[in-house]
């Protein structure tokens, strides 16, 4: 047994370990990187292995399946980052675009029941308001009591703006009472 080939079964031994310890990384996670990492790592020992194989038995013609498993192994690496942008933080995996799309459906949904509670709550209030008998005091000169007033509609008081729009310009709604 030659020197050269002593090389190449310690080459051999140590793509094969390190491509078994990176399945094993590959598989346990527990991140997205983690995994992305390691099949990386696995794509590499194959191209190496590749390498390997073509220097012992002096073949030339395997370089277009090296340059071919490079390229795979960059577009995979490139795929995987772009769908794991829209992973969020602390979540081990890729979502589909189905999933995220599910996701922001429920958001919205939790939204708008929150929204529909806060009107209904609104509601409840200026029903309570509108049934408790009017209180009548003594007006600001101390003799005359003020009439009661009526709570404002909740249709009315979503329309009207605290601030004019940045966009308004003038017209009739500036002398609006707010």
């Amino acid at each position: 047994m030659t020197v050269f080939d002593v090389v190449v079964l310690v080459c051999a031994a140590l793509l094969t370990v390190g491509a078994t310890l990176a399945v094993i990384r590959a598989e346990r996670g527990p991140s997205m990187l983690d995994r992305t990492i390691a099949l990386d790592i696995v794509v590499t020992t194959v191209i190496a292995g590749v390498a390997l194989y073509a220097a012992v038995f002096r073949r030339a013609d395997v370089v277009p399946l090296l340059v071919v498993l490079s390229l795979v192994g960059f577009v995979g690496s490139v795929t995987v980052a772009r769908f794991a942008a829209v992973e969020p933080e602390g979540e081990g995996r890729v979502r589909t675009r189905e999933e995220v799309a599910a996701e922001e459906a429920e958001k919205r949904r939790l939204e708008q029941e929150e929204l529909a509670e806060r009107r209904a709550r609104r509601r409840a209030a200026l029903e309570a308001a509108r049934d408790a008998p009017p209180v009548e005091g003594p007006g600001a000169d101390g003799g005359t009591p003020e009439p009661a007033t009526e709570p404002v509609p909740e249709s009315a008081r979503d329309t009207v703006e605290d601030e004019p729009d940045p966009e308004h310009h003038g017209g009739p709604a500036d002398e609006e009472t707010r």
